[in-house]
């Protein structure tokens, strides 16, 4: 009687769930016969059975969590007597003798590899050289290599290894794990000075990240690891905001830009929605915000992306907010921005439509707690009262910490500003 127990699935994973059965109590069957479907936190893997004979006993049914190392299914080894019957018991018992050579819980799953069959057993050989890692010489042909582990046959193909070149270090001269990560560690001791031992690929240059770009990494990486994100978008009519922009031209001003314009709405739109104006206290476990707002402004320089605010941006007329953006815009160009100027945004207002996409899913700037990308504004065809016209559309993406607000909060903010580019008459008559 064989007890097959759930094996080492990898990746740190200490359980799995029963899916469903592929065999039933009293089935015939062979070594690596599938025989369970099983999932874990990264994906559903199909088990083989390590031994021959009848099922007889299924240690849970679907949807059962079994731990690794307890039973999966019980299987009574066939009655020896018969030459197919003894194979198969070989193949088991090698199953059992990589586990003893170190190679831990084998990992199943993958398949036989190799072209073997589904089911197929393995013939037992005659005495090898344990622990060589060279053929044996002579003018034998070669033989196909004794390996029993799915993970171990996984391993050698991925890493491009010959498992017909190897000898085993196992009882009988069985390939386990330790084999083929010693031919693996070979080739990269051997590896050729500036080549990537990963992907075998030469290295094309190497250069120290910069302190600004070291800064960025920091608060990027601190930002993604931080803050459970969500995102919201919604396409916008930018017609009559296109419009109005042309509209504030003349021949002695050329009136605010898009940007200022764009601004002006996202500034209302917090006044209404200070949830996400604001930062987390993880400290004291308390949400704060702001009693102003200073409005970050996405741009791309020489020296990498930065994003200095315009201070009290809640003061300003939309004259006065277009004539920030210019100054910061011309700055962070020059290199002359503040480090007070780089660091006290509440909000993000990113614009890149300006580079020629659509859509982004932006990293918040931490500690802020949201950003609005805008996509590029272009002709596109829309329905207008029941019919098809071709009008001036983009996309507004928000990225918010689901720990400040819900969703509604969320998309109320991002269609109070949806609706300002479609109308933005009506708003600023509010304003």
């Amino acid at each position: 009687m064989n007890t097959f127990l759930l094996p080492d699935l990898g990746e740190g994973l200490t359980e799995a769930e029963i899916v469903r059965w592929l065999v039933k109590v009293g089935d015939i069957i062979t070594v690596d016969t599938p025989v369970a479907e099983v999932e874990t936190a990264k994906s559903v893997v199909e088990l083989p059975a390590p031994y021959a004979g009848t099922v007889e006993e299924l240690h849970g049914d679907p949807g059962t969590v079994v731990p690794v190392g307890k039973p999966l299914i019980t299987i009574a080894a066939a009655a020896a007597g018969t030459p197919r019957e003894a194979k198969a018991g070989s193949a088991g018992d090698a199953y059992r003798q990589e586990e003893r050579a170190g190679s831990g819980n084998v990992l199943i799953g993958y398949g036989t590899g190799d072209g073997a069959a589904v089911g197929r057993r393995r013939r037992p050989r005659g005495p090898v050289v344990s622990g060589s890692s060279v053929p044996p010489s002579g003018n034998n042909p070669p033989k196909n290599p004794l390996v029993v582990s799915p993970l171990v046959r996984r391993m050698a193909r991925d890493a491009g290894v010959d498992l017909k070149g190897l000898v085993g270090s196992g009882e009988g001269g069985l390939i386990v794990r330790r084999d083929v990560e010693e031919v693996i560690a070979r080739r990269f001791e051997t590896q050729p000075a500036g080549q990537d031992s990963r992907t075998g690929l030469g290295e094309l240059r190497r250069e120290p990240m910069s302190g600004f770009r070291k800064a960025v990494a920091a608060t990027l990486s601190r930002s993604r690891a931080e803050i459970p994100e969500a995102t919201t978008w919604v396409d916008v009519d930018a017609t009559a905001l296109v419009e109005l922009r042309e509209s504030l031209r003349s021949a002695k001003d050329s009136g605010p830009g898009l940007l200022a314009l764009m601004a002006r709405f996202v500034v209302a739109g917090l006044q209404r929605y200070p949830e996400l104006n604001g930062f987390v206290d993880t400290e004291r476990e308390e949400l704060v915000q702001y009693d102003g707002i200073n409005l970050g402004l996405a741009a791309q320089t020489d020296r990498g992306l930065v994003v200095p605010a315009v201070q009290n941006a809640h003061r300003l007329t939309t004259r006065a907010l277009d004539a920030e953006i210019k100054r910061l815009t011309e700055s962070a160009r020059s290199g002359r921005l503040t480090p007070y100027e780089l660091s006290c945004g509440t909000f993000t207002l990113n614009n890149y439509g300006s580079f020629g996409v659509d859509g982004s899913a932006a990293i918040i700037n931490h500690p802020q707690v949201a950003i609005l990308g805008v996509g590029r504004i272009i002709d596109r065809p829309w329905v207008v009262n029941g019919e098809l016209a071709i009008r001036k559309l983009t996309q507004l993406s928000l990225v918010f910490d689901h720990r400040v607000c819900d969703g509604g909060t969320a998309a109320a903010f991002l269609r109070f500003v949806a609706d300002a580019f479609e109308n933005p008459a009506s708003v600023f008559a509010d304003l």
